[in-house]
């Protein structure tokens, strides 16, 4: 487990934030039928038509959507990180 280790960033206001890692679940063979989160902040500009996307691509995939139109992701809860199988996180600016 990589909980030990903190990653510093600035987002794009410049303000600097800690991030801990860790894994969120073991590696899958197939994402069809699991649980994942897409979690993404910023402009929706390129993250709708990827939602789409990938939605059409993978229609077995049970996708769980968190959005946040500010600088900072939407944290997942406890449960969340306990349930998911996979996590597609990203920032668009």
């Amino acid at each position: 487990m990589a909980s030990d280790r903190v990653y510093k960033y600035r987002n794009q206001v410049n303000i600097q934030f800690p991030v801990n890692t860790l894994p969120l679940a073991p590696q899958i063979r197939t994402i069809n039928g699991k649980e994942i989160h897409f979690s993404i902040c910023g402009e929706p500009d390129i993250s709708i038509p990827l939602e789409k996307k990938l939605r059409g691509d993978y229609p077995g995939v049970k996708w769980k959507m968190k959005r946040n139109y500010g600088a900072n992701q939407v944290p997942l809860s406890d449960e969340e990180i306990e349930t998911a199988d996979g996590l597609v996180q990203g920032v668009a600016w």
